[in-house]
């Protein structure tokens, strides 16, 4: 077997992790952990070789059970990179005296970066390569580019380099005109990179040892580290640090913020050292953002109305509010971007995606953007300058393929400059797409958006995709990879769940905290409405998920096992009782206003023990499952999966596939290039398939 150390092992069956007797106590209530010895005591350096003896066993099993299908594997992959234009380049934007782009090459796995100056011929001859990705990852098993910034002379790029996953980023700083690298090197970063100071100064975050970002630091070009000085510092452990400049680049905004509260600072671009305004002192729940124009501030917030309104506030009396835009229960206020003549709202309308052009002097006028489809993603894409004319916007549904925009604001016209190529050929007319509502449990419709072939019959299989936490929505986009189950005969649907903000505010609070079931809940009622509406039948549901999707994997596995045909759990948030115990973790005082604080609530202890899916596991058959890991990941722990599995292995009563891969040399996000992130993709949509049993 391809991988395998020891062929015997693979005759014998999957590990069995060893049971040592651990438990923990809280509120009067012990817990058992048997398995808790997976935790590497030297986290984040794993280096115990009974650990790494597991996982590695566990990888050979893996690889055993899944070489039958690596014929699949391939055509799939294979299948899914033909769909990708290989040598393809973004359409370049004009950025002061630039225009840039970015551009892969043929059979390359990172891309380019490019720029020319205004003007100049497009046949190659000013084209300047400002990074090269390529040469950066070369020899690495990993890459991923962080932040990345020109300064505001054009003369100077800043960009960060993470190169083994842990998400803790190195900046550095070319000279564009020479294309030199400078000394200035800063490790450790978690942030973007601001130019301050008539580009002398970065402004940048640490990771600290719980990789948490408490703090602004500025450093002075050519001047050692041990000068640099902390323009600011957070004491709450559960708030994160970040900055960014104002749309018209004179003012540095330091945030500080948790999941429900936030808080601004303003200190001027060109003295970083100088005064810092207060927009505001946090107050539990309400959350800011904050831009500047001509004396007067712009604030985006939750103060007032759940789903935000957009208020206003003189700069030198910061603190008072008057409201621009009220908040409203039918339109969900997501952005505001400004600009010199003008300023856009982004938000979501009955969950559909909202542009619209307004104006400071004349707040009546409203100018929606207009596009063509019932059900698509659209937002404001890049947009570097103060005074644009034309906006640049991104577009796609789930039949149509990406697309790049221009909005001309004066002639009210959209202009394609780009759509996504398909180089093996792709035909919308071939498929359909609807938005369904199923009815919840609770009484609730729950919104879900479908894609099929239009050939397709009967109750066939289905992939049904959530999210449903943080807030964060699940656009109906468009995907490539897809297609190799849609191709198939399977309709894929995705769930727009309670905890995500797909449908406003009230929407995540509705799937968080005490109502965190509900997601789980709407989850399974929108598979089972799936069924009712002819889509699929049980057992002939796929279903996956990854992180705080990956813990709504292991919520309805345990409650509801026989519906799924095939589960695929990447880097799931399952050990959710231990980690929120773990105060010592990057990422659990952050995370406790988004599930509560078991620490200090015997409430919120009983209700996450009751829903957690480790906890949970339970003597039961349970449904094909695969599982994935990254060793260097800070923020669901390698542990999480790995003692999950191990407990489904103890505990579960059937004899369906559970295999469990660990990225030894990546983080949260898996392997890192374009192609080598489909191959992960392809063993998941290969396992579908022979569990579901789908031919082709």
């Amino acid at each position: 077997m391809r991988g395998m150390a020891d062929s015997t092992q693979t005759l014998i069956g999957p590990p069995q992790a060893a049971k040592k007797p651990h438990s923990f106590t809280h509120h009067g209530i012990t817990v058992a952990d048997d398995y808790a010895w997976l935790r590497d005591p030297g986290y984040p350096t794993v280096t115990d070789k009974e650990v790494l003896a597991h996982l590695e066993a566990e990888n050979r099993w893996f690889e055993a059970r899944m070489a039958p299908y690596r014929e699949r594997i391939d055509a799939l992959f294979k299948e899914m990179r033909a769909r990708i234009k290989e040598a393809d380049k973004s359409a370049p934007q004009k950025d002061g005296d630039w225009l840039y782009w970015i551009e892969f090459e043929e059979g390359a796995e990172y891309k380019k970066w490019w720029r020319r100056p205004v003007g100049a011929a497009d046949d190659g001859s000013a084209d300047e390569l400002i990074l090269d990705e390529v040469a950066l990852a070369e020899g690495k098993d990993y890459f991923r580019l962080g932040a990345i910034s020109v300064s505001g002379s054009g003369k100077l790029l800043a960009y960060a380099v993470d190169d083994n996953g842990s998400e803790r980023f190195t900046a550095r700083v070319k000279n564009l005109e020479t294309g030199e690298m400078l000394p200035d090197e800063i490790p450790g970063t978690l942030s973007s990179l601001v130019w301050v100071a008539g580009d002398k100064g970065l402004v940048y975050s640490l990771a600290n040892e719980q990789w948490r970002t408490d703090n602004a630091r500025l450093h002075w070009l050519g001047e050692p580290l041990e000068k640099d000085v902390e323009l600011y510092h957070e004491d709450d452990d559960g708030f994160r640090v970040g900055s960014s400049l104002s749309s018209n680049e004179k003012w540095l905004i330091i945030g500080a913020s948790d999941h429900e509260t936030s808080e601004a600072r303003l200190v001027r671009a060109d003295d970083p050292l100088g005064d810092q305004i207060l927009v505001k002192p946090r107050a539990k729940g309400v959350e800011y953002d904050v831009d500047e124009r001509d004396g007067v501030l712009y604030i985006h917030t939750n103060d007032t109305h759940e789903n935000f309104r957009l208020a206003m506030a003189p700069l030198d009396n910061p603190g008072e509010w008057t409201t621009l835009i009220a908040g409203s229960d039918d339109f969900y206020l997501t952005g505001v971007d400004l600009f010199r003549d003008f300023y856009v709202i982004e938000g979501r309308r009955a969950g559909l995606d909202q542009i619209e052009v307004r104006y400071y002097d004349d707040p009546a006028r409203v100018e929606p953007i207009v596009f063509p489809e019932a059900s698509y993603s659209a937002g404001l894409s890049n947009n570097p300058e103060w005074h644009m004319e034309k906006l640049r916007l991104s577009y796609e549904s789930m039949v149509m393929p990406a697309s790049v925009l221009d909005y001309d604001v004066a002639a009210h016209t959209l202009e394609t400059l780009k759509v996504q190529e398909i180089p093996s050929g792709y035909d919308a007319l071939l498929y359909a797409t609807e938005r369904l509502e199923i009815t919840a449990r609770d009484g609730t419709a729950i919104p879900v958006s479908i894609v099929y072939r239009k050939d397709r019959t009967g109750a066939g299989p289905l992939h049904l995709y959530g999210y449903g936490a943080y807030g964060i929505s699940i656009d109906p986009g468009f995907s490539t990879a897809r297609l190799s189950l849609v191709d198939r005969g399977f309709a894929y649907a995705i769930a727009h769940i309670r905890g995500g903000d797909d449908m406003g505010r009230a929407w995540y609070k509705a799937g968080k905290l005490e109502r965190r079931t509900n997601t789980f809940n709407d989850f399974v009622d929108c598979a089972k409405g799936l069924i009712e509406r002819g889509f699929t039948s049980a057992g002939k549901i796929s279903i996956s998920g990854g992180s705080a999707g990956g813990e709504l994997m292991g919520a309805v596995i345990n409650s509801d096992p026989h519906l799924w045909g095939a589960v695929v759990a990447h880097v799931p948030f399952v050990d959710v009782l231990a980690t929120m115990l773990d105060e010592t973790l990057p990422l659990t005082p952050g995370e406790w206003p988004e599930w509560g604080n078991p620490i200090e609530d015997k409430e919120a202890f009983a209700l996450i023990r009751s829903y957690s899916p480790y906890d949970q596991v339970t003597a039961q058959a349970y449904p094909p499952l695969m599982v994935t890991a990254g060793l260097n990941d800070p923020r669901v722990t390698y542990w999480e999966p790995a003692k999950w599995v191990a407990k489904l292995r103890e505990l579960k009563t059937d004899s369906n596939e559970l295999i469990f891969k660990t990225n030894m040399g990546a983080g949260h996000g898996g392997k890192s290039g374009r192609f080598e992130s489909l191959k992960e993709t392809a063993e998941e949509f290969a396992f579908v398939l022979w569990q579901l049993g789908v031919e082709g």
